[in-house]
């Protein structure tokens, strides 16, 4: 499969990097140290991929939450997840071998994230998987997920069409951008989201783990 495509793009959470437990107990101590509603799992897990000021609005009601209380939210959400918790959180297992593969097979290798620019860069640090990626784009330099933008900004840089492009992703959001861009898809049902969510999409498949991954992408054409 991987042959008919010029351009793989990676989300990051729930796709590469096993982080929801963390955004979800994050996003709940947060909430409830603004003195807001604290989310259940589901509804937590249920806006990973969305920039953070996206996921709130989703979250809370905007005439239920105050701007104080969102920038509240906000701070402690930063607090809880990095500077609380500053242990690295680990890759999927065989992820990194997937992107190793993948670039020997001299494959273009994209990040399309909801996580902000200072996110992402700490993130390929710690795990040393940044020198796969030719190109990252993060939700604070574009529309957030399932706007095509991000999507629409990496083929403009690599020149790809949109058939050419592979998006794989945890979430509904995921897919959807891949849809509205014109580009395919594989939803990953490990992460964030259950995989009833991603079945309404016309994805290329659904697949349970990163080795079902690996072969569904080094199937013949």
């Amino acid at each position: 499969m991987v042959g008919k495509f010029d351009l793989i793009v990676f989300d990051w959470d729930g796709t590469l990097m096993d982080s929801t437990a963390r955004i979800v107990s994050s996003l709940q101590k947060a909430s409830a140290l603004s003195g807001l509603p604290v989310p259940s799992d589901e509804a937590a897990a249920g806006i990973i991929g969305l920039s953070l000021d996206q996921a709130f609005t989703e979250l809370f009601r905007p005439a239920s939450i105050t701007a104080q209380q969102r920038d509240e939210l906000m701070d402690h959400y930063r607090q809880q997840f990095v500077v609380d918790n500053p242990q690295p959180m680990p890759m999927f297992a065989g992820s990194s071998a997937l992107l190793a593969l993948l670039q020997r097979n001299q494959k273009q290798l994209a990040v399309a994230t909801g996580k902000s620019r200072k996110g992402l860069d700490r993130v390929l640090e710690e795990t040393g998987v940044g020198q796969y990626f030719h190109a990252t784009i993060c939700a604070d330099e574009a529309e957030s997920k399932p706007h095509p933008d991000m999507l629409h900004r990496l083929m403009a840089i690599f020149n790809v069409k949109p058939e050419k492009t592979l998006m794989i992703g945890d979430t509904d959001y995921d897919l959807q951008m891949a849809e509205n861009a014109g580009a395919k898809s594989i939803g990953v049902t490990y992460g964030a989201q259950p995989k009833e969510r991603l079945l309404p999409f016309s994805s290329l498949a659904l697949v349970d783990s990163v080795a079902e991954l690996r072969d569904c992408l080094l199937q013949p054409c």
